[in-house]
């Protein structure tokens, strides 16, 4: 199996849009995890991609802006709302990378139904704000009592100088070109496109957070995170789905 790169743009051009969104003021927070650890939480026909050995657990909370269906345009007020995402890193037997979302918390019930009943993705209804003080990005999240009440998570960060030139590691977390999630008896590729990341330098100023322990990775955050990265976002568009593996019957 041959793997693709990691390129700063899509190796995979979409033609046809099934999906626009927007994603914008992202912080991403990671930390490196021994592939054996998360194997078992990715979806079958996919293993944990590696870097020198290494994967990661990534805690990425975002504004969303303008979802849409097909080319769009999308929803100036639906399709805005705050989330946050735990994401694992994937790679699958046609070997395309991806992203494995082990929950996604948003503040906007629509998306959070659409998600889960559509496509199954591990949405979480929850309330959540980004406010911006003083060159100071604050973002928190609290799920609601029916999502698992206590859940938390607070993020405070300094963006600082744009990066001219990612390390290979930055590159290798933040351009991923697709996600996979298993779907009515098998496990689907999502392939997505945008402009390259503009990547800033950001410094970590507090992190308190239960999302990733709630997502099967307890004591992650005990440590700080070794990569600390803010963008002010891209606009992207979803291309058609394929599938990777079809799953043997009765498990989902």
């Amino acid at each position: 199996m041959e793997i693709e790169p990691v390129t700063p743009s899509t190796p995979r051009p979409v033609r046809r849009p099934t999906l626009v969104q927007g994603w914008h003021q992202l912080t991403f927070l990671h930390w490196p995890v021994e592939p054996e650890r998360v194997a078992g939480l990715l979806p079958a026909g996919t293993r944990p991609d590696t870097l020198d050995g290494v994967t990661y657990v990534g805690l990425v909370p975002f504004l969303m802006r303008d979802v849409g269906l097909g080319p769009g345009p999308g929803l100036p007020y639906l399709g805005t709302f705050c989330e946050t995402n735990v994401r694992l890193y994937s790679v699958d037997e046609q070997g395309r990378r991806g992203v494995v979302f082990r929950s996604l918390d948003a503040t906007r019930l629509l998306p959070v139904l659409a998600g889960r009943l559509g496509v199954r993705l591990p949405y979480v209804w929850s309330a959540m704000r980004l406010h911006r003080e003083n060159g100071v990005i604050t973002y928190t999240c609290r799920r609601r009592r029916s999502a698992g009440r206590g859940r938390t998570s607070r993020v405070v960060v300094r963006p600082g100088a744009p990066i001219a030139q990612p390390t290979p590691l930055e590159l290798f977390l933040s351009a991923r070109w697709g996600m996979h999630f298993a779907w009515h008896g098998r496990t689907v590729h999502l392939p997505n496109e945008h402009a390259p990341w503009p990547l800033h330098r950001a410094e970590l100023l507090d992190l308190d957070d239960d999302l990733v322990t709630a997502a099967g990775l307890p004591h992650m955050t005990d440590a700080p995170p070794v990569s600390v990265l803010y963008s002010p976002g891209v606009s992207v568009r979803f291309g058609m789905p394929s599938t990777v593996r079809r799953l043997p019957q009765g498990r989902v």
